[in-house]
């Protein structure tokens, strides 16, 4: 029987394809998918560890500029720790936020990651931390030294003048040296500038104060004992560890980054795999239909039901493993590509090895040949269950009426219960709503499979006539065809309609979120310009001033973070200008003035005076974010602004109760004359002097920012999901091909009675259309339902939500659906075309 099964797959090889260009693909996504996490893993994990090779304990403060409580490690910290037996250097360390301009005055990097530091040489000159390729490290004021690819993007060479912005005005320095590194921001794609060690500490804490410290241990000490003797001389605020130990740490958190990654691009791959389990399980029942007379004839001479069970479920493993070993090798090609457009995409990945861990080799092997042989399973088993003279005599085995009807029952409970979880989850809401709709969804997705047979059939015969008055009687066998074997159709159909309800429920939802975040920003801002600083920190308050002097401003206000207490509860407030708070913001007042502001009083959100039951006139006993009490009175109600903060107070009690030694400026909001136009953008750029650090963005730009994440998750998750569709068309091919084969001798009785090879190719092509035009309403309809659905749980966190139904890119899918039933009948329509009809006739 092993024998018999082998010569099987080898006479079937052209049937068996389509069965493992499925496998192939999905088990390539798994294995790729692994192999990339865990090289990524590996070679992040290694880069942290080298980066600590030479530190024995790390001291950490936090310190930042805005944060007097955390003071910093001064020189006699660092004195005392070299003072410690088995202490070789302590090295203090800096860091904030530095961004560099290219010649044309752009941002090089993407501002988040773009950092500066401070250059401490040794008694040698150098600094372990940094391999310098060109001149030298910054040893004095006005010096600075770029890393390579920093350096490379702006064209800059030792010598050259390079402007730098970091939390002020921008200033022109001298490069003196370049470097490589193995720094975290710099892999991420963003830049690293070094300063001298004065310089940095000026720019980022204060003179004489690091944030960090190293310490390099003496041959023979131990960095358990180094860590016990630091820990007592440190500040009350500063941690210590092992340079091991934070290693360590680090390993874990990036592998904690991975596995998001890893879960996501599984999960895609798990789609995939289910989506070819239908192709797969198509080809198995149509090959045992197919050897119907065969295998009645191994049971006529001995062979048991088990072992008929076994011949097919062999045949399955053979190809599984086929399938899993191409795959696998693909997956490898997959894992090396998606480094490689890492890198394209800005991300730089350290330098190590494609790593082959015996979980991605056993993983893959085992999904592919376990998916082949599972899905294999029923028809294997109705084989075995074929008698022996009942096969003999016919070549098709049909199902009973009985095995119908239980299956149409089964099914129409299982959709029912998921339509249930789906509407209940919409109902609920929040998170706890998600779960329930991600319930349903799945319940309603393996009811539709199992119904989608019976569907076909009447939801086919609504498009009969238009397909018969259009093509004649082309179309008319097409129709007919089409639901000649519901099984199969429901299977090849069942396929497409995964695919779609995915994208379609994505596409509902994604079109949705951006319309609701696009009527938010146009809802919520009167100003045509915002100004923030490209890292995400706040501003310095010279550039109000300089915006407030600048040609075609009329109207200016800061959003200013400031927090006080009321009646304990901790609340944040915006801190803004009276006066034209109201001309860059829309803010309609529900009772009292916003004038008001302008007398010291304050604004409340009408939610927030609601759920606290205050009112206009009311007097709040608060504790300031400087420990001070004071009161202040509520002098307007006003609709939430999404962009501010359920209190509006006046900038100048902002800047008189702040804790930080300078104001926090999240953004500047502007109004000009005559609205946005080229010429008020420059007049804002210049009086900002040209700082590459500082976004100037207008409404257009904020739409983008805001709606851009939403856009950019659409199109990885088509992307995704494009090999879920692809293995859907690998199926509708493979369901036109061998229908073709068991219908010759029908199709050479058409031809001989006139159907010329013109009408036959149309007749295959039209089924085909039919058949995945079919399964894509299927889809698109489900899609639609859990896109409303997870709106709906998602439509109390996102203000102006209302479901929008992309009916442009619906059509797209179903003409998209027509188009991939055209393409998957060429193959099969052209060999039906050139059959011979007397050689087709005498077929059986």
């Amino acid at each position: 029987m092993f024998r018999t099964a082998l010569r099987n797959v080898l006479a079937h090889k052209a049937r068996l394809l389509m069965t493992v260009l499925a496998v192939m693909l999905g088990v390539a996504f798994v294995s790729g998918t692994l192999v990339f996490t865990d090289t990524l893993g590996n070679a992040f994990r290694n880069q942290s560890a080298k980066s600590y090779d030479d530190v024995a304990v790390a001291v950490e403060t936090y310190a930042g500029g805005r944060d007097e409580k955390t003071p910093g490690l001064d020189e006699a910290t660092l004195d005392k720790i070299r003072a410690v037996d088995g202490v070789a250097s302590v090295t203090g360390r800096v860091n904030g936020f530095a961004g560099v301009a290219d010649p044309d005055g752009k941002l090089i990097g993407n501002g988040w990651s773009n950092t500066g530091a401070n250059f401490a040489p040794g008694k040698d000159g150098k600094d372990g931390a940094y391999d310098f390729t060109q001149g030298s490290g910054p040893v004095k004021n006005g010096q600075i030294a770029l890393d390579k690819d920093t350096a490379s993007k702006g064209k800059y060479r030792v010598g050259d003048p390079v402007r730098v912005a970091t939390n002020g005005p921008v200033k022109e320095y001298t490069l003196s040296g370049v470097f490589t590194t193995e720094d975290g921001a710099v892999n991420a794609g963003g830049s690293l500038v070094l300063f001298d060690t004065a310089t940095a500490q000026k720019l980022y804490l204060k003179p004489g104060v690091f944030q960090n410290a190293t310490v390099a241990a003496a041959a023979g000490a131990s960095d358990k004992k180094l860590l016990d003797a630091i820990t007592p001389l440190l500040p009350k605020e500063a941690t210590a560890q092992t340079g091991k130990a934070l290693a360590d740490e680090q390993a874990e958190q990036i592998e904690s980054g991975l596995s998001s990654l890893n879960a996501m691009l599984l999960a895609f791959a798990g789609i995939a795999l289910f989506v070819g389990v239908f192709l797969i399980a198509n080809t198995f029942t149509m090959l045992v239909a197919q050897r119907t007379r065969e295998l009645a004839l191994m049971r006529a001479i001995g062979a048991s039901r088990r072992q008929i069970k076994r011949s097919v479920l062999v045949e399955a493993g053979v190809v599984g493993t086929l399938a899993s070993v191409i795959g696998f090798a693909l997956g490898l090609g997959l894992a090396t590509g998606l480094r490689s457009a890492m890198g394209l995409l800005g991300g730089k990945i350290p330098a190590g090895p494609l790593v082959i861990s015996p979980t991605a080799v056993g993983s893959a092997f085992a999904v592919g040949i376990l998916i082949t042989v599972l899905a294999a399973w029923l028809p294997a088993r109705r084989a075995a269950k074929i008698a022996p003279v009942a096969a003999m005599s016919s070549v098709h085995a049909t199902a009973s009426v009985k095995s119908l009807v239980v299956r149409n029952s089964i099914g129409g409970v299982i959709a029912l219960l998921g339509a249930v979880g789906i509407v209940g989850g919409a109902a609920t809401g929040g998170e706890s709503g998600r779960y329930l709709v991600a319930a349903g969804a799945f319940f309603a997705l393996i009811g539709i499979i199992v119904l989608i047979p019976l569907l076909s059939r009447p939801v086919i015969a609504l498009v009969r006539p238009s397909i018969t008055k259009l093509f004649g009687v082309s179309g008319k066998l097409a129709s007919q065809n089409a639901v000649r074997n519901p099984r199969r159709t429901g299977a090849t159909a069942s396929a497409l309609a995964i695919g779609l309800t995915l994208v379609t429920g994505i596409s509902v939802l994604g079109v949705t979120l951006g319309q609701a975040i696009d009527k938010m920003t146009t809802d919520n801002i009167k100003a045509d310009y915002m100004v923030s600083m490209a890292s995400g920190d706040s501003l310095d308050e010279s550039a109000l001033t300089a915006l407030s002097k600048a040609d075609g401003v009329s109207a200016l206000s800061p959003q200013q973070a400031a927090w006080f207490e009321v009646e304990g509860e901790y609340h944040s407030a915006s801190g803004v200008t009276p006066g034209d708070v109201e001309k860059v913001f829309s803010l309609d007042t529900v009772s009292g003035s916003l004038a008001s502001l302008k007398e010291g009083q304050v604004a409340v959100g009408s939610k927030t005076a609601k759920s606290n039951g205050w009112k206009t006139g009311d007097t709040l006993p608060v504790k300031f974010d400087d420990e001070k009490k004071g009161e202040l009175t509520i002098g307007a109600l006003y609709k939430e602004n999404e962009f501010l903060s359920p209190f509006v107070i006046p900038k100048e009690l902002a800047d008189r109760h702040s804790a930080a030694s300078r104001p926090e400026i999240r953004e500047i909001w502007i109004k000009t004359d005559g609205g946005a136009s080229q010429a008020n953008e420059q007049s804002i750029v210049d009086a900002l002097g040209d700082n590459p650090a500082m976004s100037v963005m207008d409404r257009q730009d904020i739409r983008d920012m805001f709606g851009g994440f939403v856009n950019t998750a659409l199109n990885i998750m088509y992307g995704l999901l494009a090999m879920a569709l692809l293995i859907a068309v690998l199926g509708v091919v493979n369901t036109l091909a061998m229908s073709v084969f068991e219908r010759q001798q029908e199709i050479g009785m058409l031809r001989a009675i006139g159907l010329d090879r013109a009408k036959v190719k149309r007749m295959i092509r039209l089924e085909a259309v039919v058949i995945s035009v079919f399964g894509a309403v299927i889809g698109v309809g489900l899609g639609v339902f859990l896109g409303w659905a997870i709106g709906q749980t998602l439509a109390a966190d996102i203000p102006g939500y209302a479901l929008v139904i992309p009916w442009d890119r619906l059509a797209v899918f179903l003409a998209l659906a027509g188009l991939v039933g055209v393409l998957a009948s060429l193959w099969p329509a052209r060999s039906a075309a050139k059959l011979n009809m007397l050689t087709a006739i005498k077929t059986e």
